[in-house]
């Protein structure tokens, strides 16, 4: 997860790869990339991992990704959720791996990868 400022250009490195996010807000640029990808004089925080939840989910179904976060919260496991339109995807620290597939397991979530 990387932050450039708002009135910056999406950079090429920022659309590489097979999973990317970009994200204008006023204020910033949001990237979710690969962190191979991202060069060494960018702000970013590294270390995360993406969950997919496995879709597509009709709009008109309730619910879904709360089932998936809450027992990440209950376990206090840090998430960071991406949406797009057909999945969901849940990131979380590489080292809360293990605890999040554990917690997930527990709620009734099958093949946490």
């Amino acid at each position: 997860m990387c932050r450039l400022g708002g009135s910056e250009t999406i950079p090429t490195w920022a659309t590489s790869g097979g999973f990317f996010c970009v994200v204008r807000g006023i204020d910033e640029l949001s990237i979710v990339v690969s962190e191979e990808l991202v060069p060494k004089d960018v702000l970013c925080e590294l270390g995360w991992i993406a969950l997919k939840l496995e879709g597509p989910f009709p709009f008109s179904m309730t619910g879904v990704l709360a089932s998936f976060l809450q027992p990440l919260g209950d376990a206090r496991i840090s998430i960071f959720a991406i949406s797009t339109f057909d999945t969901d995807y849940v990131l979380i620290k590489r080292e809360q791996l293990e605890r999040a597939q554990d917690a997930l397991a527990a709620a009734g979530h099958l093949e946490i990868s």
